[in-house]
């Protein structure tokens, strides 16, 4: 028996239940392996303001969030719910781009499956993390600000990679190492281990982005340079500012050109 792969992802998508969430994402990983997945067009696409996610943590606006010193035991688990939180937002956000763009190749759509689980692993370690250091997810407020530029770019996938996978995502290679230097310094080796694999897989996930984003203006027939700064500066909220992780972009897939871009940013 066949499944629809736009339903099936739309249902994990909406599950707010978290563990309800990682099981459907386990069995969609499952199916797509064993190629039980129909690609019929689904005849009404949503539009989504808020995916599926537990009550807690408490979204606020970013300038709202408490600052906690990383050298207190509550400071220090608040640094890692935020991360947490950043990649329970980024299985939402690769199951979005599966569901919502339904034109796209075959490949796209095992790529982003394949990062939403590997977002589902990071999750994890940082949750099982968190119980360790007497936490867990939802214990201190979030930012809500990482749903609301994957809402505004559901209307063109080109417009979605260029902003998604390679800005915010970006960002995470280059915060990424300042933090592991960060928890080294408070002797968190667990979590120095954890920041590692993250960085090393969020440079194959921004890559991914790039490279849909090049087959994207490859088909429109759009200079990928130009079409990326045309995005930035009419989609993105705020300022684009270094310091850069230069070789981490250039791993993801960043041209000459671009990396050259950002260096006079």
């Amino acid at each position: 028996m066949t499944h629809n792969l736009f339903q099936s992802v739309y249902d994990c998508l909406m599950e707010p239940d978290i563990d309800r969430k990682m099981q459907q994402l386990s069995e969609l990983l499952n199916l797509w392996s064993e190629q039980q997945f129909s690609f019929d067009k689904l005849d009404v696409i949503h539009r989504i303001a808020e995916p599926g996610r537990p009550e807690k943590p408490i979204l606020v606006s970013p300038k709202d969030l408490p600052r906690r010193r990383l050298g207190s035991e509550e400071g220090h688990a608040a640094l890692m719910h935020s991360i947490a939180h950043i990649e329970f937002n980024a299985i939402n956000l690769a199951l979005d781009a599966v569901y919502r763009f339904q034109d796209m190749p075959e490949r796209y759509y095992g790529d982003w499956l394949g990062v939403a689980g590997e977002e589902s692993f990071h999750f994890q370690m940082i949750r099982e993390h968190l119980a360790h250091l007497g936490y867990e997810y939802g214990d201190f407020p979030a930012h809500n600000g990482l749903w609301q530029t994957t809402y505004e770019t559901d209307h063109d996938p080109l417009v979605r990679m260029a902003l998604v996978p390679r800005t915010l995502e970006a960002r995470g290679l280059d915060v990424t190492p300042p933090m592991i230097n960060k928890l080294r310094s408070i002797g968190d080796k667990r979590g120095v281990e954890i920041l590692k694999i993250l960085l090393r897989d969020e440079i194959g996930h921004v890559e991914v982005g790039t490279r849909w984003f090049r087959y994207l203006c490859e088909q429109q027939n759009l200079n990928p340079f130009q079409q990326f700064q045309h995005i930035i500066e009419h989609y993105y909220h705020g300022d684009l500012n270094g310091p850069f992780n230069y070789e981490a972009r250039q791993q993801a897939g960043f041209s000459d050109d671009e990396i050259a871009w950002l260096k006079t940013l």
